[in-house]
């Protein structure tokens, strides 16, 4: 047997090893505890995941935004464990949806450096000294039905763009106003 036939034999006997071996693939484990006042404990890798500062608790409604921040928008897969209160588990992988590029761009550019926002300072008095006083900034008006209830509809990536995921009724006859978390 000459050296050249050798050599193929090794490298489709290599090929062949490595196509049989498992591959080890290493996902971030985010565990999610559903507690019994509908909150939820999450853990990534072991380690607490909580919600922002001033932002309420996990909940079962805000799943889809909790796995979204977790896996950085469904850039990244990660294996979700979900532990329900009556003992029930269900594992699943959340993987990304898949990227497809806009438009063809043979010569790369150079990212332009991206201008500072532009700030606006806006102030009130009346506030308790050291109170927490909320920013709500006003993107839409609804009516009140004739039974005295709001309704808004926003779009999905309005919400999202809010850290804490709250909306702020407010009457502006009546000066009832309504906290709405969507977390």
């Amino acid at each position: 047997m000459n050296a050249s036939k050798r050599d193929r034999i090794k490298r489709a006997s290599a090929q062949r090893a490595a196509a049989e071996s498992p591959a080890m693939v290493l996902l971030p484990h985010v565990i999610v505890t559903v507690n019994s006042d509908g909150t939820l404990t999450v853990t990534i890798d072991g380690e607490s995941f909580a919600p922002e500062p001033y932002a309420p608790p996990w909940r079962r409604t805000t799943f889809g935004t909790l796995i979204d921040r977790i896996s950085d928008h469904r850039r990244t897969p990660v294996r979700v464990e979900v532990r329900e209160t009556d003992g029930s588990v269900f594992t699943d992988i959340i993987t990304p949806a898949k990227q497809h590029p806009t438009q063809f761009d043979p010569v790369p550019q150079a990212p332009k450096p991206a201008a500072p926002p532009e700030l606006v300072e806006v102030t009130a008095d009346g506030f308790v000294p050291g109170e927490d006083v909320a920013v709500a900034i006003i993107i839409t008006h609804t009516d009140a039905a004739h039974t005295g209830i709001a309704r808004a509809l926003l779009e999905a990536t309005q919400l999202n763009a809010s850290p804490t995921g709250e909306v702020v009724l407010l009457g502006r006859v009546s000066g009832t106003y309504e906290i709405v978390s969507r977390r």
